[in-house]
């Protein structure tokens, strides 16, 4: 079988699929590309080299149908390596197919050719017409300087001329009083300087004539001498005076002036030789003449007209017209009357929302950039860490549990502390953060909350903020409600949880039992097959407390726990409080970064500089790394417990972030609040809300934690008919404001673990408004639980005596009416309440007010009695009706 070349095809051929080729060459330009409001734009061009045929190859002819496009000289590039002369012969053809263009490539590639001439031609254009404006203007300057120029050589002449002119005619005159010769006249061989006018007075008075100069007397001792005092032959006649010129006068004339109005006016601007030889030298130029010259010289409005520069305008929400106008570098007076063609009439004060604005700047030409008032808060948190800068960190544990199981015991005999003894009750009633060095020598952060069923916001925050949860429950009581709200806490936040079953000292401890009721909740020990560490502990005997330390920091090793202590601080605040010494007090737990003392720091709608930081242990330091509860001095009021802190580079943006969130604080606390009610379907439930009866309450409390539980368990407090509402609540003792609002809102005052101020108890003695101070919180929930009981209203139960019949009618005088009946069962009794039934209808419910059995007043009548009786403000009785008689009791309700 013999192989054939790729010359013996026949021209136009498909190569075959296995021949390999070389892609044809491109390389990348870009093209400037224009458009309106002064915007451009790079666009890559490809700029395609043909491959020239080498020795031995032939190139297949290019297709027939479309004729090939027109290439720019930019495209066209010598082959590298290839002598660049004239009329070079062509390369021999090869066997070398090379890929064709379709019409649609041809046509974008002509196309895109066609726009960017067109686009160097406009450019062209423009550019001549800009040299040739500049060629105009420079020509109009350089004339203008060369007429200003002539102008000032002319006055110079003219000067110099006027000060020779003088000066000839001070010497004549010299000469003359001197006795000498007058100076002959000027002659053709000496002529007449000329006078020089400047242009103005020149074209006023043409024809007029030079002044002539004053004549100056001539004194006695230049008179003629006698005819015999002259020389001998000389012709004796009378002397002729030569008449004077302008120049070179032999005798000058005073000229006689005309007494007329406003001579002195008339003659200021007319060259004299008084004028010449007065005090004024030299003639200035006006202001308004200067101005009108350097007007004229600037060229007026006939200055080149700038481009209008389109801007990138940030837009927030809201913003004033003023505001705008200045963003955008335009008139606040265009913004305005663009306004006005919309129909807004509108001042520079007013405020214009986002979606207006944004239409102004386009239509203005300007482009907009939206931004939102939270975009302030934006890279405050959560930015990431530098790769590599990552170091171990301390686990941060958050004990978790039902109330009375033992998790503060359990922690005061890990750290060696008596921290339940100072609790009110023996219950934990705060969020407590302690850092523990376990016996292997690793730091360990622990976080105590409370176990009542009001602290839920409590073990809410510990469980956001922890990597491992330790569930303490008691051998002898077992998993309670508390509980189970640990465990769902703990498995949102995706914390892993170790059981530690506490009071195994006690004999009625069965550890077993807890672990099996611990199943029933999706919490499964190893014992069981699980994953879950479970240990048996005593806080009281210090019983496997080691065990305990061992299995947490498994759990932490487990876990890779890091953090960069390089990069600013963020953290969250676990608890805050106002002390009376030291101001606003937060504890904060440090999650990333090293917070320092003099950061600036913002926790919620609060900001300050830390002063100072203190460890559990009461010992200040500089510096808190990361996974380390501190004490926090300097922010300018208490932050709300679960905001989160971070630190901020300037006051400036402190200021920003905080004002933001006090103002979505204040929106939010007034969409809570009643508002204004228009629709009917609002009316009518004002009407149905009107018979509610509300408790108001004012809260104060030494931590933030407490007094938020407090508010939330008395706001799940009430039904339809009677409710608690907080009005205030906050941290610190009770002052005179409070007092002064519960005044005015007839509201009580409930202290928690703080006290009233001397100031505050003495107006409140003096406004009657009662103060109650607790240290356990269940103790105040069931005061105002009882409150609330005694204002709902009782309810009233019927207890049915008996049933009677009327047999007749007797009409007695001062009685009225009496009804002779038969008791049919049960009892009658007088004073109970009756109905009168007839045809099985009430008719009508009263009291009864006789009751006779013959002529003798009775208390009760047996069934099968006959007896008489009348009621109280009723006569109309038949015969056959029926009585029913009853006794109503009132029930004191309850919560």
């Amino acid at each position: 079988m013999s192989e054939t070349s790729n010359s013996d095809k026949p021209t136009g051929a498909a190569p075959p699929k296995a021949t390999l080729h070389l892609k044809r060459p491109v390389e990348q330009g870009t093209v400037r590309q224009s458009f309106s409001h002064g915007r451009s734009k790079a666009v890559v061009v490809e700029k395609v080299k043909r491959r020239v045929a080498g020795p031995g190859e032939v190139l297949p002819p290019a297709a027939p149908s479309a004729p090939p496009p027109p290439k720019p000289a930019a495209t066209v590039a010598p082959t590298k390596g290839a002598p660049s002369r004239p009329n070079a012969p062509p390369p021999p053809k090869t066997g070398v197919v090379l890929p064709t263009l379709s019409a649609e490539q041809r046509e974008a590639r002509a196309r895109a050719l066609l726009e960017a001439r067109a686009r160097e031609e406009e450019d062209r254009r423009r550019q001549e017409a800009d040299a040739e404006a500049r060629r105009e203007r420079e020509a109009r300057e350089r004339a203008e300087r060369e007429a200003a120029e002539a102008r000032k050589r002319e006055e110079e002449t003219r000067r110099t001329q006027e000060a020779a002119f003088k000066r000839q005619a001070e010497e004549e005159a010299r000469r003359r009083l001197a006795g000498g010769e007058p100076a002959p006249a000027p002659t053709a061989a000496q002529p007449r300087p000329a006078t020089v006018r400047p242009p103005a007075q020149a074209e006023a008075r043409p024809a007029a004539p030079a002044p002539r100069p004053p004549a100056a007397p001539v004194p006695a001792a230049a008179k003629p001498a006698p005819a015999a005092a002259r020389p001998a032959g000389e012709e004796t006649r009378p002397v002729k005076r030569p008449t004077l010129t302008p120049i070179l006068p032999q005798k000058v004339a005073v000229p006689t002036p005309r007494p007329t109005r406003g001579g002195a006016e008339r003659n200021r601007g007319r060259l004299t030789v008084a004028t010449a030889t007065s005090a004024e030298e030299e003639r200035t130029r006006s202001v308004a003449s200067f101005r009108r010259r350097t007007q004229r010289l600037k060229g007026g409005g006939m200055q080149d007209h700038k481009e209008k520069i389109a801007r990138e305008i940030v837009l927030p929400e809201a913003i004033t017209i003023q505001e705008l106008a200045a963003r955008m570098s335009e008139r606040a007076v265009d913004v305005i009357k663009l306004l006005m063609r919309q129909g807004r009439m509108v001042t520079l004060t007013d405020v214009l929302d986002a979606d207006t604005a944004e239409l102004i700047a386009e239509e203005m030409g300007h482009t907009v950039k939206r931004v939102a008032d939270s975009d302030v808060e934006e890279g405050l948190f959560d930015s990431p860490d530098e790769e590599g800068a990552s170091v171990p960190r301390p686990p941060i544990v958050t004990i978790m549990g039902h109330v009375d199981h033992g998790k503060t015991s359990l922690l005061d005999a890990i750290r060696h502390a008596n921290v339940v003894s100072g609790e009110a009750g023996g219950i934990t009633q705060h969020i407590g953060a302690y850092q523990v060095i376990a016996p292997g020598g690793e730091a360990i952060t622990f976080i105590d909350t409370p176990g009542h069923a009001a602290f839920t916001a409590m073990r809410a925050r510990g469980a956001k903020v922890t990597d491992i949860v330790v569930l303490v429950v008691a051998a002898d009581d077992g998993v309670m409600p508390q509980t189970i709200e640990a465990i769902r806490h703990a498995k949102a936040a995706g914390a892993p949880i170790i059981v530690a079953i506490n009071k195994i000292d006690k004999p009625e401890a069965d550890p077993q039992r807890v672990t099996q009721e611990l199943l029933q909740h999706d919490v499964q020990v190893e014992a069981f097959g699980g994953d879950t560490l479970a240990v048996e502990v005593s806080a009281k005997n210090h019983t496997n407390l080691d065990k305990l330390l061992e299995a947490i920091a498994l759990q932490a090793e487990l876990l890779d726990l890091v953090a960069d202590p390089a990069r600013s601080a963020e953290g969250t605040v676990i608890e805050a409080r106002l002390d009376r010494g030291r101001g606003p007090v937060a504890t904060v737990l440090v999650q990333r970064g090293t917070l320092s003392v003099g950061d600036l720091v913002v926790a919620g709608s609060n900001w300050g500089r830390v002063r100072a930081l203190i460890t559990d242990k009461g010992q200040a330091i500089d510096e808190a790394p990361p996974a380390m509860p501190v004490e926090v001095l300097g922010f300018d009021g208490a932050p709300e417990a679960g905001d989160r802190v971070a630190v901020v580079e300037s006051e400036a943006r402190a200021r920003e972030i905080t004002e933001y969130r006090e103002r979505m604080k204040r929106e939010k606390a007034v969409a809570r609040g009643p508002a204004v009610r228009t629709s009917l379907s609002d009316m009518m439930s004002n009407l149905k809300a009107a018979g509610h009866k509300e408790l108001p309450i004012v809260v104060k409390g030494d931590v933030q934690g407490s007094v938020e539980a407090i508010t939330a368990a008395l706001e799940k407090l009430g039904n339809d008919e009677v409710v608690a509402r907080v009005i205030h609540g906050a941290v610190g003792g009770v002052t005179e404001s409070d007092v002064t609002l519960a005044t005015a809102s007839k509201a009580v005052i409930l202290g928690f673990n703080v006290r009233a101020h001397k100031e505050a108890r003495e107006l409140a003695e003096q406004s009657g408004i009662e103060i109650r101070y607790y240290n356990i919180i269940y103790n105040l929930v069931d005061d105002v639980k009882a409150a609330l009981s005694g204002m709902l209203a009782p309810t009233m139960r019927e207890t049915m005596l008996g049933n009677a019949q009327i047999l007749e009618i007797f009409h007695i005088s001062k009685v009225g009416n009496v009804a002779g009946c038969r008791v049919l069962d049960g009892v009658v009794q007088r004073g109970a309440h009756v109905r009168l039934i007839r045809d099985n209808v009430v008719v009508h419910e009263g009291k009864l007010s006789t009751l006779k059995r013959f002529k003798d007043e009775v208390g009760q009548v047996q069934a099968g009695q006959e007896c008489g009786m009348a009621f109280e403000n009723y006569q109309d009785m038949r015969a056959g009706d029926i009585i029913e008689c009853y006794n109503v009791e009132e029930i004191r309700r309850t919560l």
